[in-house]
């Protein structure tokens, strides 16, 4: 049986101890492909989280309106806004607020809710104008408000 010089089993042993440029390759395609599958679910679901956080903000302040009416015997008006929730109107007889923690809050894209007293179908309305803040859209440019 014929021995291995030294040298040459420390020279096979260090060849053997990194990766192949073939192999990280295949690994860096495989990140990739990943990236690019779960990347744009993940996007979608962040925007969906804002969409979600409007719906329950407007709920909050749909009943900060309704506490209001209790306390005053009528909702605000157009004019008072959703601020008549944080401060009290001029010449607002048993108003007992804030009836909002932090004063009103913006919806989750920067803008100011609207609030119409009577809305357009009647009855209160509170609007977020979605991401791109101009009426109507789709997915995350669609209205969200309190009325159906």
């Amino acid at each position: 049986m014929e021995r291995i010089p030294p040298d040459c089993a420390r020279i096979n042993r260090k060849k053997s101890l990194g990766f192949t440029l073939i192999e990280l390759l295949v690994v860096l395609a495989i990140l990739t492909l990943l990236a690019g599958l779960v990347g744009p679910r993940v996007l979608n679901q962040l925007g969906g989280a804002k969409s979600k956080t409007a719906s329950v903000q407007i709920a909050d302040l749909d009943k900060a309106l309704e506490l209001f009416k209790l306390d005053v015997g009528r909702y605000p008006t157009t004019e008072e806004g959703l601020d008549a929730l944080a401060k009290q109107p001029a010449g607002v007889v048993g108003w007992n607020g804030p009836y909002l923690k932090g004063g009103v809050p913006t919806d989750p894209w920067g803008h100011p809710y609207r609030y119409a007293n009577p809305g357009p179908n009647g009855g209160l309305e509170i609007l977020s104008l979605g991401a791109d803040g101009a009426p109507g859209g789709e997915g995350e440019n669609a209205d969200i408000h309190n009325t159906p």
